[in-house]
């Protein structure tokens, strides 16, 4: 069964075609990153109206690339949210009539839901078994989920405050690193030292809720106390520091929920999830435990619609097709639910 998934929640426009909920036939992805460079972030506005350029174009080629027409898509998916509401709206009212038109089944999806359950996507390895802990891990979210089955999800903890992947985009800026912030910390943390600061690690034994906002204080607060503006070294040394700071509650959260609830497998995803420091230090925690780690591929960790196509799959074919539960529940309290309404 051929699913065409679209993604449209923040800023990058994308579309695929994944067969049976685990093969990626065509996957396509137009970012605006270069649009919104100048501003520092994402501006919604923008977003929305560069999603109505794209999404046509870009849809046709994901369908050129999996090498197949509308014809042969057995059911179409579409992220409902969490998101900017204006980019949402393009990709639903786009599968909306994609859907009337051809006369399809559609389902709309929780993005985290559709980044955690990227790891299924993985042809050349065993998927993870549940129930199984999750770290989704992005530029707007940074929750913990234990997944019980497909469409059975609780939430374990979450940031109070800044995302982990926020908070990496906003120190990137007072450090003078350029956007996208996360990207720029990771590269220039290479073979740094991250010892050089000890930036506190707020919450870290603490539930499983997280918070980084302090950590930013703490960052410019350390750079108002330098007697002089720190050199290109010094910069990578702090930069490497606050990223051994985020790192650290990370993997400590997900490390002590994997224990509480006595998992075997746990996943990170998400855009933050392509750290190489954090995939790093939480293959050395889940070696150390005994636990299998799922690092979801790096070309999946971005917003990207084959996560979406995957998911849909599940929802409209797979175990959950016949069942009459809510989807995504418990995911986060701007989406708790999608009902035959929506």
């Amino acid at each position: 069964m051929k699913v065409l998934g679209i993604e449209s929640s923040c800023d990058e426009t994308a579309a695929a075609v994944v067969a049976d909920g685990r093969v990626i036939l065509g996957s396509v992805i137009w970012s605006q990153v270069a649009i919104h460079a100048p501003f520092g972030g994402v501006v919604p506005e923008i977003a929305s109206r560069n999603h109505l350029c794209s999404i046509v174009p870009v849809v046709s080629q994901a369908l050129d690339q999996a090498g197949v027409t509308l014809a042969d898509i057995d059911g179409l998916s579409v992220t409902i949210g969490p998101g900017l509401i204006g980019s949402l709206l393009v990709g639903v009212q786009f599968a909306k009539g994609l859907a009337l038109a051809t006369g399809l089944p559609l389902v709309g999806v929780n993005h985290l839901e559709g980044h955690v359950m990227a790891a299924f996507l993985v042809n050349d390895r065993e998927p993870p078994r549940y129930p199984f802990v999750a770290l989704a891990v992005s530029g707007g979210h940074t929750s913990l989920y234990l997944m019980h089955a497909p469409g059975r999800i609780t939430l374990m903890g979450r940031t109070r405050d800044d995302a982990a992947g926020e908070a990496f985009d906003k120190a990137a800026a007072v450090l003078g690193l350029p956007y996208p912030g996360g990207v720029a910390i990771d590269r220039v943390s290479a073979g740094r030292d991250p010892g050089t600061v000890r930036f506190p690690r707020s919450m870290i034994s603490d539930g499983f809720d997280m918070s980084f906002s302090g950590l930013k204080t703490a960052l410019r607060r350390h750079l108002e106390l330098m007697d002089h503006k720190p050199s290109a070294d010094e910069v990578a040394d702090i930069a490497a520091a606050f990223q051994e700071a985020v790192v650290d509650v990370l993997v400590s959260k997900t490390s002590n929920a994997a224990r509480l609830h006595g998992v075997q497998d746990v996943v990170i995803a998400g855009g933050v999830a392509a750290n190489r420091r954090l995939r790093a230090r939480m293959a050395e925690a889940m070696t150390r435990d005994g636990r299998t780690l799922h690092a979801v591929p790096i070309a999946l960790c971005t917003d990207n619609a084959a996560m979406i196509a995957g998911l849909g799959h599940t929802y409209l074919f797979g175990d959950l097709k016949d069942a009459d539960a809510p989807r995504g529940i418990d995911m986060d309290p701007f989406v708790r639910r999608v009902d035959d309404g929506w």
